[in-house]
């Protein structure tokens, strides 16, 4: 079936459409709230709305989020009920909303278990704001609503949320010059071509939120690449829009036949499953992980000479563990570098034995710690200070915490610990217990990662991700505690 298209004038026949969800699993969950504004030439033509009822209960979570609860929804029509309409409502128009993949990647999965193959030109609103106001941090709903002065009420119900794309346009259409809007429009729609071995409806069907995407060759499990993205469909398809030469992703296209991905509620769930997946499946096409096989730290303990350690949670706690190391030979070797560097004492620092003045204050390398000419507690200074550039930050917490990312039944909760991952899990339902939530199965690795250490440390410093401590004693911790290996 060929993909409808329609030009992208400023006054083509647009249809502004919003949805609610259950979750935002195409395969898992439905659609329970629906609005359509239709529009031409800056004028509203119609503004259609419908309640949706999904065939079973909805969460606490997302009645909380949307004020949609199951009450409201027993006697709405299930979606067949209103299949034709919605379908005269966006036919022969341009497909628009806010992420644009989920509204249309929702209602194509509902049409398609109807047997219908409905598709439509679309627009994405973020799309077009990124084009237009580069300036700006995020361009989500919410960022959208405050930059342009947008009034809204029952935020998180379909039609008001519509209304705040058609209010959006029209400050657009006043704002800018029709040649300006036009240029930004065709950015905004622009599309890849895809090989002929991949499925013409991906593009259609990646949704525009983060998570992690895997290239498969032609075997099952021949998996080639993992990745993650905070917009899966302008990532996945950016691989696809440069493709002559003989580039490293050249090669990599050439062999895809197969796209598969995980949404994630943020940057740090897709962060921590790309990591998790590329250690387990060293997928070829990926590049080494930097800190592959990091296991050693020097430990810098009060009076006493740096002594090396294997790095674990413990260390990472103490605050006093300097550098990263993948044997004890590049340890000691980095070492004696930097005490030949600043002088220190190889005696002291335990590289030599004996009676007598180490070999480096022979040849002036050594400024007499060895023969208690510079005292030792000035010694261990020097050598503390020039060692600091290698400091490895101290786990600032008292123990494992947990990160919430997301809303609703789109949450994830991550269990962090000394700087590593230990686990996540999916909240199906969010104001459910730990124990009721813990669904995925533990991570298989326990020794220290560097990846995810040096992830973490940048991440964990956004305001974003408030870390919580996990409670010693609850018993609705149990299984996540399990779960976490703690």
């Amino acid at each position: 079936m060929d993909r409808p298209v329609l030009s992208l004038e400023p006054d083509a026949p647009l249809a502004f459409v919003d949805i609610e969800t259950t979750g935002c699993a195409f395969d898992r969950h439905r659609i329970i709230d629906i609005a359509v504004i239709g529009m031409r030439g800056g004028e509203v033509e119609f503004a259609w709305q419908s309640l949706v009822n999904p065939g079973g209960p909805v969460s606490a979570g997302t009645t909380e989020l949307t004020g949609i609860d199951n009450d409201m929804l027993a006697p709405a029509p299930a979606f067949e009920a209103i299949a034709r309409e919605l379908r005269a409502r966006l036919d022969g128009r341009i497909f628009v909303a806010h992420n644009v993949r989920f509204d249309y990647g929702f209602i194509r999965r509902e049409f398609a278990r109807l047997g219908d193959e409905w598709q439509a030109p679309s627009l994405c609103t973020v799309r077009l704001s990124r084009a237009l106001y580069p300036d700006m941090p995020r361009h989500n709903l919410d960022a959208l609503i405050e930059r342009h002065g947008i009034q809204i009420e029952n935020r998180h119900r379909a039609m008001p949320d519509a209304q705040v794309l058609v209010e959006f346009w029209r400050k657009l259409r006043t704002a800018w010059p029709a040649a300006e809007l036009r240029q930004a429009l065709e950015l905004a729609a622009h599309r890849a071509t895809l090989p002929a071995t991949l499925s013409p409806d991906l593009a259609d069907e990646l949704p525009e939120g983060p998570g992690v995407y895997r290239f498969f060759g032609a075997g099952e499990r021949d998996l080639l690449y993992v990745g993650q993205a905070n917009n899966l469909r302008e990532r996945v398809l950016d691989h696809f829009r440069a493709r002559s030469g003989a580039t490293r992703n050249a090669k990599l296209v050439a062999q895809v036949r197969r796209v598969e991905w995980t949404e994630t509620p943020g940057e740090l769930g897709a962060a921590l499953l790309e990591a998790r997946e590329i250690r387990e499946w060293q997928p070829p096409f990926n590049r080494q992980t930097s800190g592959v096989g990091v296991r050693f730290s020097w430990l810098f303990e009060a009076d006493r000479a740096p002594r090396l350690v294997q790095l674990d949670s413990a260390v990472l706690r103490t605050g006093n563990a300097f550098g990263t190391y993948r044997s004890e030979r590049d340890a000691q070797r980095a070492l004696e570098e930097l005490a030949r560097a600043h002088k220190w004492c190889r005696k002291v620092l335990g590289f030599e034995s004996g009676d007598g003045s180490c070999l480096g204050y022979q040849v002036n390398l050594c400024k007499g710690a060895c023969l208690d000419k510079e005292p030792r507690a000035r010694h261990l200074a020097r050598v503390k200070l020039g060692l600091m550039r290698f400091h490895l930050p101290p786990w600032p917490h008292a123990g494992p915490v947990v990160v919430r990312e997301g809303r609703g039944e789109c949450t994830e909760l991550h269990v962090l610990d000394a700087w590593q991952h230990r686990a996540t899990v999916r909240a199906h339902e969010c104001d459910l217990p730990l124990s009721e939530i813990a669904r995925t199965p533990p991570l298989q690795y326990r020794e220290f990662d560097y990846h995810s250490f040096r992830m973490l440390t940048r991440l964990l410093a956004d305001s974003r991700y408030r870390a919580q401590p996990l409670p010693i004693d609850s018993p609705d911790v149990d299984a996540m505690r399990t779960l976490a290996g703690i």
